[in-house]
């Protein structure tokens, strides 16, 4: 039976809108597999835990008709064997190769744009990446946040026991997620760009009153200031020139590590009182401060923008899905010469914006944009988006080993895609007790990720070999549970 249409939200309708041949609006994951599922129960899995619960799968976009506004309805041919597909590889020998070659499908799909008749989505099943395989999901954003797709889809994978669930943890996405007013920020709270300071502020009102006086005077009075620094850093940030900054192309560039060992990372952390977000997010700085460096640039701190889920992550995904996030700065300092430095910077900045209200303004800010007139919505997204040179994206996932269609899960990545000039993107994501960082670079302007890459990696060598100094040696790695 066909449903009704129904109304896209305005934040949706923001994503929709933002798609330009240089950065499309599509959230690329990659899930590796150590086999290659059956197809059949690969449509199977993706019909039930996919098209039949979140019915947006099978929607596609309605443009408004005079004043009626953007709509979502169901594709009245919809076909799911249209949107999945199946490739096949050349079962390269080494991990490397396999890798390349899986690297290069991807980034060939990268620039193709969605027929906006159809559902905005596809997964693609490709074998022979060595003797494995990759799921490869390409969903346009307007369907939802990169958060919840990262439920919804890895929600396909069953534990050892063959129990589904979704394969992000209670404390998935960034640490800012636990930040009191990035989860507190409502859309309803905010009616018009001119309120959003006021009502960020009042947001954390009614966590003062417990407190005593001189305490809940100290806090608002730290509150507010934090609110009017957050409201200048919006509107005065700028991303210097650098060597990874210049005007994006169509083609994009993909590479990601191998599975990196948690153990020395925390370890390094522990000497600062960091999180493992926060070296991890040190590694990054490492990286770039190495590649400016070897250009011939003097490095610079360079300036990221991280998404803050503000959805509920202990309660299930509405059926409609829909974005529900906030984005905040971040700047990396990568101008610091210095691995403690680095890593003591990390934390510092990003301590700072879990105390900060930002992630409240900007979910609103996005509302509000998504209400305006496209072209107004254009200008505005770029403003915004031209102070940083990409987004940087932290996933926590299970300890433990999922499997898809019976097959063992082996690694996990997704990014995010940019927008206005963003060049360059990273996604973080752990699983299995191990973590990959993954590299999108845009062609035109970084045209060997590779480089970075290596820069990346003898960063994260570094910090371990820092931590594994600090505790007194090498921590020995868990041992993998094997499926009964």
């Amino acid at each position: 039976m066909t449903r009704p249409p129904r109304r896209m939200g305005p934040a949706d309708v923001l994503w929709l809108n933002m798609d330009r041949p240089t950065n499309l609006m599509v959230i690329v994951s990659v899930v590796l597999l150590e086999s290659v599922p059956d197809w059949d129960r690969v449509l199977d899995v993706v019909r039930e835990r996919i098209i039949e619960p979140y019915p947006v799968f099978s929607q596609r976009a309605r443009l408004p008709r005079g004043l009626t506004g953007h709509r979502w309805e169901d594709d009245p041919d919809f076909d799911l064997e249209r949107h999945v597909r199946r490739a096949t590889l050349s079962g390269a020998a080494t991990t490397a190769a396999a890798d390349a070659e899986l690297q290069a499908y991807v980034e060939d799909h990268l620039p193709r744009p969605f027929d906006r008749s159809r559902p905005l989505w596809e997964v693609h099943l490709v074998d022979g990446h060595g003797s494995g395989a990759a799921l490869v999901f390409r969903i346009h954003h307007a369907l939802a946040d990169g958060i919840a797709l990262t439920r919804v889809l890895l929600g396909l994978t069953e534990d050892a026991d063959g129990l589904p669930g979704d394969l992000v943890g209670p404390q998935a996405t960034t640490d800012l997620a636990t930040s009191p007013l990035a989860t507190a920020a409502s859309s309803d709270a905010v009616a018009s760009g001119l309120r959003l300071a006021g009502n960020a502020t009042r947001a954390g009102w009614d966590r003062l009153r417990s407190k005593g006086a001189r305490a809940a005077l100290t806090e608002a009075a730290g509150l507010t200031l934090r609110t009017g620094q957050v409201v200048s850093d919006l509107l005065l940030t700028t991303n210097p020139t650098s060597a990874v900054g210049g005007v994006p192309g169509h083609r994009k560039r993909l590479v990601w590590t191998e599975p990196l060992p948690l153990p020395g990372l925390k370890q390094a952390g522990r000497l600062v009182g960091a999180t493992l977000n926060d070296v991890l997010l040190s590694a990054v700085a490492g990286a770039l401060h190495d590649y400016q460096d070897e250009r011939g640039r003097e490095p610079v701190d360079l300036v990221t923008m991280v998404p803050v889920n503000v959805r509920p992550l202990d309660q299930p995904l509405p059926r409609e899905l829909g974005n529900r996030f906030a984005l905040v700065f971040l700047r990396f300092p990568s101008r610091d010469a210095t691995p403690l430095g680095r890593l003591a910077l990390s934390k510092a900045r990003m301590d700072w914006l879990k105390a900060s209200p930002e992630a409240a303004l900007t979910f609103a800010l996005i509302s509000v944009i998504g209400r305006v007139p496209a072209a107004v919505e254009r200008r505005v997204v770029d403003f915004f988006a031209d102070k940083a040179i990409g987004v940087t994206t932290n996933v926590a996932g299970p300890r433990d080993v999922r499997y898809l269609a019976g097959v063992a899960v082996t690694g996990v990545l997704g990014w995010v895609p940019g927008s206005g000039r963003h060049t360059l993107g990273f996604c973080i994501v752990t699983y299995d007790d191990a973590v990959r960082i993954g590299i999108m670079a845009d062609e035109s302007v970084v045209p060997d990720p590779e480089s970075l890459l290596a820069a990346l990696e003898d960063e994260v060598a570094l910090l371990v070999r820092i931590g594994d100094a600090g505790s007194g040696g090498p921590t020995a790695p868990r041992r993998r549970r094997p499926r009964s």
